[in-house]
């Protein structure tokens, strides 16, 4: 079905990254590939400030060692870290990438998803191609 399909990955505990990656690889069609990417929000300069130098490298680091189990057996995948906001650098990645498919895991909505919006929902509303949501 999908050739190039994209999974970001939130380490919030209502994300069900796994189940994300599942449906993932039943939407992939013979010889596509899957990437796990992960964005890491900036910081305020004052607390970036207070960080040790290396910080953004640790916290490579350290997204890679959580997000390394869930892609181990799964062929033609690959791990990607962005910096920025996660709905617009979720969005800006599937363009530059040419991804055909994102599959977002998310939580349950509530009213703060009206007022405020989650990235999940402006996933769906921005994307350029097909978005599949899992609750």
């Amino acid at each position: 079905m999908y050739g190039n399909i994209l999974v970001p990955v939130s380490f919030d505990t209502d994300r069900d990254a796994q189940r994300a990656l599942d449906v993932a690889q039943t939407l992939r069609s013979d010889g596509g590939h899957i990437t796990l990417l992960h964005v890491i929000e900036h910081l305020p300069q004052y607390t970036s400030d207070l960080l040790p130098e290396n910080h953004l490298d640790i916290a490579k680091t350290s997204v890679t060692d959580k997000l390394g189990p869930l892609v181990d057996g799964v062929a033609d995948s690959k791990i990607e870290i962005v910096e920025g906001q996660s709905g617009r650098g979720i969005l800006d990645y599937a363009t530059n990438n040419n991804a055909d498919c994102i599959v977002i895991a998310s939580h349950q909505p509530g009213l703060q998803d009206y007022l405020l919006g989650s990235t999940a929902a402006r996933v769906v509303r921005h994307a350029n191609c097909s978005v599949h949501v899992v609750r």
